[in-house]
């Protein structure tokens, strides 16, 4: 087995909250210099920017997941992955037709813009991407998995835009691939005060915004090979993979 370091959270500049520096070229960049294996992508509510991040990394030896960090209708964050572009196109339908027709202010939130690997400038999102797709967290699931996806509750341990915050618990019936915590906390004192999620699997991830936050926060994925069925093996701790956080 080899073990390869992944932060699976990370927006780029199309995220609203996102660092103007945070560009496809600069983010590959940044994760080779913290000698990163896999990144995840995951701007708000848009897969948009995905497929540049992933053409940069196939170029620099970076595994990029595609992906998305979307706000259910309960205000609660979750990362969705896919493996194909078609199935990320499919899913940035789904998304489309239930972000809501609230318009971006860039001046009070910031820019929403896909950007080549010179910054060029290729679209701009009007809608605002901060805002809660009319989809519960159980149908955002459903449809992940729908396309074969991984799911994520990301950064369940915060007190604001977790699933725990929202609802209070991490749903039985919720198929979860794993659960993501953030840099504040580690597994072993977050399990202490949620003993009824002890067996779930965990991650942790830097959800970096800014160039320097990228690999803050890092989990090793214990796998044969790097790719996105090793990775789904390892959440799941199939045939010997597995993940390990602090």
């Amino acid at each position: 087995m080899n073990i390869f370091k992944g932060d699976l959270h990370i927006h780029t500049v199309l995220s609203p909250c996102g660092d103007l520096e945070m560009s496809p070229s600069n983010i590959i960049h940044i994760a080779k210099s913290k000698q990163l294996d896999l990144i995840g992508i995951t701007d708000h509510n848009t897969t948009r920017q995905c497929k540049i991040v992933r053409q940069i990394g196939q170029r620099e030896g970076i595994f990029v997941l595609c992906g998305v960090e979307v706000t259910t209708k309960e205000e609660a964050h979750c990362l969705a992955f896919f493996e194909t572009l078609e199935a990320l196109e499919a899913f940035q339908v789904y998304l489309d037709a239930h972000l809501p027709e609230v318009k971006n202010d860039p001046d009070l939130f910031g820019y929403q813009v896909v950007v080549d690997e010179d910054d060029n400038i290729l679209y701009e999102e009007e809608r605002s991407l901060l805002s809660a797709i009319d989809q519960s967290i159980e149908k955002i699931e459903q449809m992940t998995h729908s396309l074969n996806g991984i799911f994520i509750p990301a950064h369940v341990n915060k007190g604001k835009n977790s699933i725990i915050s929202q609802l209070g618990f991490v749903p039985d019936d919720l198929k979860a691939d794993a659960l993501e915590l953030s840099k504040h906390i580690g597994r072993e004192k977050f399990i202490n005060k949620n003993k009824y999620l002890k067996n779930n699997v965990f991650i942790r991830s830097s959800d970096a915004h800014l160039p320097e936050l990228i690999g803050e926060t890092t989990t090793l994925f214990v796998m044969e090979n790097l790719n996105f069925e090793e990775i789904r093996k390892a959440l799941h701790n199939i045939d010997n993979r597995r993940v390990i956080t602090e």
